[in-house]
């Protein structure tokens, strides 16, 4: 199959690439917004226009959603196939979404079930994966001075949320203020069901509107100010919130090795360790590390984030918060573990530092469970073939 695939740096490009290479497929790539983030909607429609009229592709294909490359596929009858990596993107609520040239795929199965009415038979859910020959590849080279370099009790790898969360800039009144401060502490308590949605009021988003600076949706597109609303503000200060109060207990109580660009000052006692690279030093971290912290952004609402398989593709045990779906493809105890609540987390970190040999038998049931069943190359054979 030749593959035209537009490209904005999304970290799982690259593996993507790799593989769809590996299963025989030719692809090329428009790569100017990977380092023009100004780009305009007519640069990027002239980008995409020209390379299908140079050359004939059976498909161009994206991570996550480009309205404007659905329209230009739209108008030259060329199937446009994107993987929704993420959550929120946004750009599902543009109309282009129901071009009926689009074969969306969605990771997370609440969201193909809220957006699946908008295209019947063109969208569908198909989870990540790894890539387990790269990661494989990597991890046998790994040397002594890796293993002392990375090595950890408890690690954590990711965003702090700090720098993602416009909800701090909310300047509402005493009303507004209190009713969604309980309501984030609210989920912060929950873990498998994500209610931020269902309980804002039309009275509320209003008084929140007139609060803040409100995402605008486009002209052509289904402005559900509802959901930016949940996910956006509310679901990013629950991530935040979450982060914080939970990195903070685990620094207190063991040792934390912490890698991020976030601000990391509200956590004093975690061992900062800087950015993690991700194609190199990330599996290294996984695999050397006792145990692997994943908190799952609450804008994801049941589906499983890439970090889940980073981390089991490494060959990493990984201690997560609780999502519905990951029963669907994991064994709870046997291939991961989850927790519930915060002191959970903290007994469960202390259990399996004290047990070892548990805990390694856990990550490599993961990893072969992952590796022999969801690949990445899997996923991607998937969905090539469920397109013809």
């Amino acid at each position: 199959m030749d593959i035209l695939f537009y490209r904005y740096n999304s970290i799982c490009e690259r593996d993507v690439i790799a593989v769809m290479a590996r299963l025989g497929h030719k692809v090329s790539e428009i790569t100017e917004e990977m380092t023009n983030k100004q780009l305009g909607l007519k640069e990027q429609m002239a980008l995409v226009s020209d390379a299908l009229k140079a050359r004939r592709y059976e498909i161009v294909f994206s991570i996550n959603f480009f309205p404007v490359v659905s329209e230009v596929c739209n108008i030259f009858h060329i199937p446009y196939v994107c993987w929704i990596v993420d959550s929120p993107v946004m750009e599902l609520y543009y109309h282009s979404i129901r071009n009926s040239w689009n074969r969306i795929f969605l990771f997370d199965y609440s969201l193909f079930l809220e957006f699946q009415h908008e295209n019947p038979g063109h969208i569908f859910y198909l989870p990540l994966g790894a890539d387990h020959v790269r990661l494989d590849a990597l991890l046998d080279t790994v040397t002594k001075q890796d293993q002392d370099t990375y090595a950890a009790d408890v690690s954590f790898v990711g965003s702090l949320y700090t720098e993602k969360c416009p909800y701090n800039r909310l300047e509402g009144g005493a009303y507004l203020k209190g009713y969604l401060d309980g309501l984030i502490e609210a989920q912060l308590k929950v873990y498998g069901y994500n209610f931020l949605e269902e309980c804002i009021t039309e009275e509320i988003l209003q008084q929140f509107k007139a609060a803040i600076p409100f995402y605008v949706f486009p002209e052509n597109a289904n402005r559900n100010e509802r959901a930016a609303m949940a996910q956006l503000y509310l679901g990013n200060k629950v991530t935040e919130q979450e982060r914080l109060r939970l990195l903070k207990r685990v620094s207190e109580e063991y040792a934390l090795d912490l890698y991020t660009t976030s601000d990391f000052s509200p956590l004093p006692k975690a061992r900062y360790r800087g950015l993690a690279e991700t194609k190199e030093q990330m599996p290294k971290i996984f695999r050397m590390s006792k145990i692997n912290l994943n908190f799952t952004s609450k804008p994801i609402r049941t589906g499983l984030p890439l970090r889940v398989w980073d981390i089991l593709g490494a060959g990493g045990f990984l201690l997560t918060n609780f999502q519905s779906e990951i029963p669907e493809y994991f064994e709870i105890g046997r291939d991961l573990d989850v927790f519930a609540s915060e002191d959970e987390l903290i007994e469960k970190i202390g259990y399996y530092l004290e047990h070892e040999d548990e805990r390694r038998q856990i990550a490599e049931n993961g990893r072969q469970k992952a590796k022999e069943q969801y690949s990445l190359e899997a996923r991607i054979r998937q969905m090539l073939e469920s397109i013809g």
